[in-house]
């Protein structure tokens, strides 16, 4: 059965609040996003990490356009940040990634926030 991208994102969720909740803020964005990975897999989620995205503009193909931190059953794209503000080119960015990827749902999540809640954003691609 596959899932759809509004599930996917509340397991997500629930793994980020569980590993922000035991860590707190502070750390390094690689700590979060290899515990993240770790605890969306040990749920049965097919999850890339680091995954390089190729793109073409008209006759160019970048086979390493961009790195998305996390991309959950090929469907949900993860960017993981560790910064004391968000600003708007990170949602930018994830709509950025959207639109080249094609896909509808991305998440920007920072976890150096005193609630994570504070640091989650949902970016959909209307496409």
């Amino acid at each position: 059965m596959e899932k759809v991208e509004n599930e996917i994102a509340k397991n997500i969720l629930d793994k980020a609040f569980l590993i922000h909740r035991e860590l707190g803020p502070g750390l390094l964005e690689s700590v979060y996003q290899k515990v993240l990975l770790y605890e969306l897999k040990k749920l049965g989620f097919k999850v890339e990490s680091e995954v390089f995205i190729p793109f073409k503009w008209d006759e160019i193909h970048f086979e390493n356009g961009f790195r998305a931190d996390l991309i959950v059953e090929g469907k949900v794209i993860i960017e993981i940040k560790s910064v004391q503000v968000i600003a708007p080119v990170h949602l930018k960015q994830v709509m950025t990634y959207l639109k080249l990827t094609k896909l509808k749902l991305g998440l920007l999540l920072n976890f150096n926030e005193a609630l994570l809640k504070d640091g989650i954003k949902r970016i959909v691609n209307g496409l």
